[in-house]
């Protein structure tokens, strides 16, 4: 699997300026020039050169990859590699296993304890451990 790949490799995780950078492409879902992300961005934005710095960097660690639309000159088009369920399936293993001991009873203990759920909330995790995480 592609996110094995990236897991060897403390510097693939994501900075907060990365996953945002990720997050307006996982929206988008489709293939985006620099200008469509800086376009979503919230402000203020930042330049056209920062993103386009970020978009390198997330190449570079292997979340993204590139091409040129043909007649389109030298704009290029980026799409992920990764899957916003992919990058949280990864990041909560790393989680899990540097924080709980690779123990997802000690996770979801930890969870349950630290979020304060409501009677209704334990009762609707109840059902997803029942039914296998299944919708129903």
């Amino acid at each position: 699997m592609k996110t094995e790949k990236l897991m060897k490799k403390k510097e693939n995780t994501l900075t907060k300026v990365e996953f945002q950078v990720m997050s307006i492409l996982w929206d988008i879902d489709h293939a985006v020039c620099a200008w469509d992300i800086l376009e979503r961005w919230a402000e203020p934005k930042p330049a056209y050169t920062t993103i386009a710095t970020y978009l390198k960097m997330l190449f570079d660690k292997g979340y993204l990859d590139y091409f040129k639309n043909k007649g389109g000159g030298k704009t290029h088009m980026f799409v992920p590699k990764v899957t916003r369920a992919e990058y949280t399936r990864m990041t909560m293993q790393e989680v899990k296993k540097n924080f709980f001991d690779g123990s997802i009873k000690s996770m979801f203990s930890f969870f349950v304890k630290e979020e304060n759920l409501s009677p209704e909330d334990i009762q609707e995790l109840l059902q997803l451990v029942n039914t296998g995480g299944e919708d129903s």
